[in-house]
């Protein structure tokens, strides 16, 4: 299907207006005002990110997407609190964010979990942290094994797991703590294609049955289409907003929802965001044709 033929990407219908006004009506979470980031290199001072205003709202899906080099994993660690900003404000439940915290839950693309713990007590490090007993983070930890499904593995360890099941490890340990946002760069790029699209799938139960918000930094145009409820689009040097989109796609989402003409429109747009179209060549193109040295005997020539 081309999508130069599909219907706008805002053509939203009744019961997807229904769920954005739905949405606009919670409070806001997390609010990004202006924030800037600079930072010297051998080369000079570097402005990763310049301006960036926006706001998420209680139990919203937010995917952040961008070209290479745009910021996106910049922007979430600051989020986070691992780094500093040099403009701007980023507000949590109205508090500024000036460091890590509990009320954040934080999810990599390395699994970042502690080779020499158990499933289990991976879950449990971060409540421990926080002074609970050992019976209650041994308790919260079987809680959120559960949930995600790898309760019979509470006493395997790391290396013993699959890419999917590390992941889901991390999600847990994560959300244990009860964040009241969960922050995650890219955590299924690492991930087989199968898998990556069976961990989208518990992503979305997961966020579904819990009271909980999500900011998900991705590289992937049909992930953050098939996760979102809005996607923040990022221009690169610096990294500005470019653009919000509503996702048209009703929920629940399904992978049969990949060739709906609301999500190939949806992608279309984005593509075009990131990638426009470049400009026209030059009339003459042998002035931009590279040198080429063939290194095959004339007469052997493949179609």
């Amino acid at each position: 299907m081309n999508p130069n033929t599909l219907p706008s990407y805002l053509d939203q219908s009744e019961a997807v207006k229904a769920r954005f006004d739905r949405i606009n009506q919670r409070e806001t979470i997390l609010e990004v005002r202006d924030l800037g980031k600079r930072f010297r290199s051998p080369q000079g001072e570097v402005e990763a990110l310049r301006g960036i205003d926006f706001s998420v709202r209680r139990r919203e899906f937010v995917c952040v997407i961008g070209p290479s080099g745009c910021g996106k994993s910049t922007l979430i660690r600051i989020l986070a609190g691992l780094e500093s900003h040099t403009a701007g404000d980023v507000l949590l439940d109205g508090k500024p964010v000036s460091g890590p915290g509990q009320d954040r839950g934080m999810v990599f693309q390395g699994y970042s979990l502690f080779p020499w713990l158990t499933v289990k007590k991976n879950v449990m490090f971060g409540p421990q942290m926080n002074s609970r007993s050992h019976d209650e983070a041994a308790r919260d930890a079987q809680i959120w094994l559960e949930l995600v499904g790898l309760e019979k593995f509470a006493d395997a360890y790391p290396h013993q797991l699959s890419g999917g099941m590390r992941q889901r490890v991390a999600i847990a340990r994560a959300l244990v703590n009860q964040p009241r946002i969960l922050l995650m760069d890219e955590p299924f790029g690492a991930l087989d294609a199968q898998t990556r699209s069976k961990m989208q799938s518990h992503l979305i139960d997961i966020w579904k049955n819990i009271d909980i918000t999500v900011l998900f930094i991705t590289h992937d145009l049909d992930e953050a289409i098939y996760l979102a409820d809005r996607i923040l689009v990022l221009k690169a040097h610096p990294g500005e907003v470019q653009e919000v989109i509503e996702v048209p796609v009703p929920r629940p989402r399904s992978p049969g929802q990949f060739n709906t003409p609301e999500f190939l429109a949806t992608k279309a747009q984005l593509e075009q965001l990131i990638h426009p179209a470049p400009p026209a060549e030059p009339e003459d193109e042998q002035a931009v044709k590279p040198h080429l040295i063939r290194f095959t005997n004339v007469n052997d020539n493949v179609e």
